[in-house]
């Protein structure tokens, strides 16, 4: 983990803090989900635990990017223009990522735990994975062989880290004109609806432009319902970091040919041999054939 990002806990305390003041101070609004002790304190032992394991795999995904940067296309650590290019570049990256951990059920595996919440606050954000600093770094390897030194490359994930940190609040409704570039709370919320048309949308990290041009963009319309489409009903960070890799190993091991125990490591979450579920595709076509 970028020490941008451990720097900067201090100030995700404090904001957490005063978004729960805002909250308390202008009394319960039935529209807003707010803060539950038990939640909030399962999203921070999510955070705790993500630090540490990020901390120890650090060395290793470190010296990935190295080895990969010795085959580098391009040198681009001394154009200040780099930057500007990284920036959109790391987002396209971080917009892979976060599509295929939604869309292949391996990945989801490691990502579900951060939308088992069922309340949406800055808390929220921290409720990170245990096992993406293991599945994740693969995908960010490109920016590396394109020629943008690690270090350079970490600077860049940590930034969206932080900017992605203020996302999850429910307090801000709307940013105007920018909502067409940016992601924003409310693009994110829906990320985080389990209602069925906000299923698998808005994957951006920093900017929206890329939900928009590749077909996951979905506005802000019915109020979202958090979580997901079958919550865990359970605080125990251990349960909350597991439960998604237990189901897998039983599915793959009660499938009953060597494409069904792939299909259910590779194809989308809900995808089954058998047509007992759904995904989220599935489930979205069906409610668009519905009568209006």
């Amino acid at each position: 983990m970028s020490w941008l990002v451990l720097a900067s806990i201090p100030a995700f305390v404090v904001s957490i803090l005063v978004e729960l003041a805002w909250l308390r101070h202008h009394g319960p609004d039935p529209a807003l989900k707010g803060y539950t002790l038990r939640d909030t304190w399962s999203s921070l032992s999510m955070g705790i635990g993500n630090v540490f394991i990020s901390a120890a795999t650090k060395l290793v995904t470190l010296a990935a990017m190295v080895a990969v940067y010795q085959y580098r296309l391009f040198d681009l650590t001394d154009h200040w223009w780099a930057w500007i290019v990284l920036l959109f570049a790391e987002d396209l990256c971080y917009y892979a990522y976060h599509r295929a951990s939604h869309e292949v059920r391996f990945f989801w595996a490691a990502h579900v735990n951060h939308h088992s919440s069922q309340h949406y606050n800055l808390s929220t954000a921290l409720r990170q994975s245990w096992t993406t600093p293991f599945t994740g770094p693969i995908f960010w390897m490109p920016l590396a062989l394109i020629g943008f030194s690690p270090a350079m490359i970490l600077t860049a994930q940590a930034w969206s880290l932080l900017y992605q940190f203020g996302l999850h609040t429910e307090i801000v409704r709307t940013l105007g004109p920018l909502e067409l570039v940016l992601n924003t709370p409310s693009h994110h919320r829906v990320h985080h609806g389990t209602n069925v048309e906000y299923l698998d949308r808005n994957h951006a990290g920093i900017f929206i432009i890329w939900d928009r041009l590749f077909g996951t963009f979905e506005p802000e319309r019915a109020k979202v319902a958090y979580g997901l489409t079958t919550n865990i009903q359970t605080h125990n960070p251990l349960r909350i970091a597991s439960h998604e890799w237990i189901a897998l190993a039983k599915d793959v091991a009660r499938a009953p040919r060597l494409r069904d125990k792939l299909g259910y490591l590779l194809c989308p979450p809900g995808w089954s041999h058998d047509g007992r579920t759904r995904t989220s595709r599935q489930l979205q076509m069906a409610l668009r054939r519905q009568p209006t």
